[in-house]
Parts: structure tokens; sequence; C-alpha cells
């Protein structure tokens, strides 16, 4: 199974926050294929940095998670254009990186693993899901819900 990870899902690994076990078994699934859009090395540096984390840092957390991917998935223009069809197919507003992340995940046939509600509103027909659960107490999902 091939698996591309959005932003969200790194950071909750990275920081330990609620759905990181299951970010790290897939890490650890001999027979997953952990995949990530080029786009999410750009959000995560940002937040890293946002957090504190000086450049060297970053550079060597990224360094580090390069080990554990098999691959990086360049945005280009197939890319873009699925990520404007699947804005236009998705129930609520797709903020521009979650669609571009989202279309890469498409175009290499992966299960998108994300905390981010609002890709919630993609259909799972268009781009399949794994949901880890936010932080929110009043949320009701299960770590691994599916999107149907």
């Amino acid at each position: 199974m091939r698996y591309l990870l959005d932003t969200s899902a790194l950071l909750a690994h990275y920081r330990k926050e609620i759905g990181w076990q299951e970010v790290q078994a897939l890490f650890e699934d001999g027979e997953a294929e952990i995949l990530l859009a080029s786009l999410t090395l750009t959000e995560f540096s940002r937040r890293l940095h946002e957090m504190g984390a000086d450049d060297a840092e970053i550079m060597d957390t990224l360094d580090g998670y390069r080990l554990l991917l098999n691959e990086i998935i360049a945005i280009d223009d197939p890319i873009a254009t699925a990520a404007y069809q699947i804005g236009q197919r998705a129930s609520a507003r797709l903020p521009l990186a979650d669609a571009l992340i989202a279309a890469a995940a498409q175009a290499d046939d992966a299960e998108l693993v994300h905390r981010d509600k609002h890709m919630l509103g993609i259909p799972s027909h268009v781009v399949k899901q794994r949901f880890l659960v936010s932080q929110s107490p009043n949320d009701t999902e299960e770590a691994t819900a599916r999107v149907d």
C-alpha cells in the first residue's frame, strides 16, 4: 500500500501528537511505501521555524525524514490541474496547499494521511484518505477513521 503523508501527519509524528503512533506504524511497516509531496517539505520547514528551530536543526530533521521516505512527489503541471479539479469536487473550501497535496496522493494512487478536517470534504472516490484524530476533545472520529 502507498501512503502520502500530509504536513499535518508529519507534524503529528514529529511532535508526538495524537495520531503519531499510526504514522510511526506506517514507517515501520516493511510493505508500506511512504510518500511526501514536495510542497510538504516547505510547509513542514516553515512550521519548524515557527516552533523555534534554527536552519541547521530544520535541515537535519528534513534529512532524517527523507531516510524514511520511498519517494518525494514533485508538484508539476498535471498535479496542479488535478488540484483545481479536486478543489471543485470538495464539499467545502480546500486551501490551495492541501489541494496540491491531495492531488499528489491521487496521482500516485496513494492513501492521503492527514489531520485536516477540511480534507474530509474531498469525496473518497476522488482521493483515498486516512484521517488521524485531531486534538479537539469534541472529535468523535476514531483514530483511523476512513472516509466513505
